[in-house]
């Protein structure tokens, strides 16, 4: 299993046809982020490569997310008369927030810069980026968290979904058009969910509380914002921009099949969560809600991986991934009855096999890929050829 290879000889050969194609309409994109990013990026030195910049910035994600989870375990440190998160903590998490989405911004002008751009730069960027949709959404769930003032975490489980539902609707795009249309949204949230950091810092957590509009809430402002992008924005260009590829007859699958085979996966995902959510013997998602949702984030990020693979190799999309044969079977033993008292034990040991075989694909994959284009991954000189 160690050396398995996930890339199929008929995706290499895709891969080495693969030709980057992506629109970036966004006008905070391009007339504020890109001239400051193209200012930033000639800080780096030309021997830097480009994946570790966008691996750098990914780790500030999870370093973030590990350090909520220590101040704030399960998400009360927001609510009245709790112990709150040290104000140093919220500036910390807000820079590093921001310096994480601008090493995104700029790992792909590296590559331009030191021409060492490569599907896998691709790859490793977007795949990355799959999984750090749950990281920053759940530490930003932080500011507000749950109780009286709050968000309920089975309200914000949708709204985690609502984002990776953008994520995996954008590269349903492309595998179905060949372009990727980079959502609006994404540059929106992230600094807003920046600014927001350091605000919390400044004001403290109280500001949240009071109503910022008659009776309208900032926690009512919080969720209106992700959903209203999901409908106001991501979902009408999606739709556009799939209705002109398919009036200029330039779609890549035609059968309605075919085009929503990338949806069967995160559908089912998302539907067998909600029947554990249900029918959970001791409320799970309440009891141990980050754990939780580091578990759908994760599965969602290996079928979000899959999907990238499958559109930049121009390959077809499998309609299950199995990842979530194992969910179901533990969904299974703790509906049943079989083991209602395990169910505490049996997600703590779900996330954990999840996370090592997506970090095995994640590590397989690279490894592979950089093997085939023989590059390094994480450097511009070239492996010996001894």
């Amino acid at each position: 299993m160690a050396g398995y290879e996930y890339v199929t000889p008929e995706q290499l050969a895709g891969f080495d046809k693969y030709k980057y194609s992506a629109v970036d309409s966004n006008p905070l994109s391009l007339y504020v982020m890109h001239p400051f990013w193209n200012t930033i990026v000639k800080i780096f030195p030309t021997w830097l490569a480009p994946n570790l910049i966008t691996f750098s910035g990914f780790l500030l994600l999870v370093f973030n997310f590990f350090l909520m989870a220590y101040f704030d375990p399960d998400f009360y440190a927001s609510a009245p008369d709790h112990e709150h998160v040290p104000n140093r903590v919220w500036v910390m998490v807000g820079l590093l927030n921001f310096v994480a989405y601008t090493l995104d911004g700029v790992d792909g002008k590296q590559a331009r810069r030191t021409n060492s751009s490569s599907p896998l730069g691709e790859l490793f960027d977007h795949g990355l980026d799959s999984w750090a949709c749950m990281f920053f959404v759940v530490t930003v769930y932080s500011t507000f968290g749950r109780g009286s003032n709050g968000v309920s975490v089975f309200v914000l489980y949708l709204l985690l979904w609502v984002v990776l539902f953008s994520f995996i609707l954008s590269h349903w795009e492309k595998y179905n058009t060949g372009i990727l249309f980079l959502p609006w949204g994404y540059d929106i949230s992230q600094v807003t969910i920046s600014v927001v950091y350091i605000v919390t810092a400044i004001v403290g957590v109280e500001a949240w509380y009071a109503p910022f509009l008659f009776n309208f809430l900032y926690r009512d402002l919080f969720t209106a914002m992700i959903i209203g992008c999901a409908l106001t924005v991501t979902v009408p260009m999606s739709l556009i921009n799939f209705y002109k590829a398919y009036k200029s007859n330039t779609l890549k699958h035609r059968s309605v099949y075919e085009i929503m085979l990338p949806f069967f996966s995160p559908a089912l995902l998302f539907i067998l969560c909600m029947i554990w959510i249900f029918m959970s013997p001791s409320d799970i998602l309440e009891v141990h809600p980050r754990l939780f949702y580091f578990m759908v984030g994760t599965a969602f990020a290996n079928i979000s991986c899959q999907l990238i693979v499958c559109q930049m190799s121009s390959t077809r999309c499998q309609p299950l991934n199995w990842m979530l044969l194992p969910l179901a079977l533990v969904i299974f033993v703790v509906i049943s009855g079989v083991a209602p008292h395990w169910e505490n034990l049996l997600l703590y040991l779900l996330t954990a096999f999840i996370t090592l075989a997506h970090i095995h694909y994640g590590v397989g994959v690279v490894s592979q890929l950089s093997r085939h284009f023989n590059i390094r991954p994480f450097s511009l000189k070239k492996p010996s050829t001894d």
